[in-house]
């Protein structure tokens, strides 16, 4: 059912054939701020039908810190936002955009003949919200590999060893440690090891 609501989310609807994605420029840590202003503003101003949607680009992450798994959204594109509206853009919704607190520009070559930007390719909009829209979070790490780190947890505790093979889908790091003279490969999940 949901897989169906998404494909009628996704597929234009009657009238919005000719709706396109913008890149609009915003200042860094201010996203969120400038989404929110720009949605008032088009319900303010009843502009629904050539503004459709406002997105700021996440994908959720996981790291590990201090043995303990932390998953939060972090930003594809710090500084940017998409916002979704008629290719025809008329000189009154671009100003509503342009002067929307927080916005410094639209990225890309503006078109020759009107001034106004240019939509980025339906290919590679489809590309960043697949991305934003992905179930399962990346895994960020802070070490990599032939970094010496220690064993926190198992049998293994507190002994040192090399990361051979970090296996971020699995969550599982690889470390070479040292026995009696011979490097011994361990496979370790990622909350049993931690940087030195």
């Amino acid at each position: 059912m949901e897989e169906t609501q998404e494909k009628e989310r996704r597929q234009p609807a009657e009238g919005q054939e000719d709706l396109a994605w913008y890149i609009i420029h915003t200042y860094s840590g201010h996203e969120y701020k400038v989404k929110r202003d720009l949605e008032h503003r088009i319900e303010a101003l009843s502009l629904q039908d050539k503004i459709s949607e406002v997105l700021v680009p996440t994908e959720e992450q996981m790291e590990i810190r201090e043995g303990q798994r932390r998953t939060f959204k972090r930003r594809i594109f710090p500084g940017y936002i998409m916002v979704k509206m008629r290719r025809n853009i008329s000189d009154a919704v671009w100003q509503v955009v342009r002067s929307t607190p927080g916005i410094t520009g639209f990225v890309g070559v503006p078109d020759p003949e009107t001034g106004k930007p240019t939509p980025i390719p339906s290919e590679e909009a489809g590309k960043i919200i697949k991305r934003a829209e992905a179930e399962a979070p990346t895994v960020r790490v802070s070490f990599r590999p032939g970094q010496t780190v220690r064993i926190v947890d198992g049998p293994f505790s507190d002994f040192m060893g090399t990361v051979e093979e970090i296996n971020a889908e699995k969550g599982k790091v690889r470390i070479l440690v040292s026995f009696f003279g011979r490097e011994t490969p361990i496979e370790l999940d990622f909350l049993q090891v931690e940087r030195v």
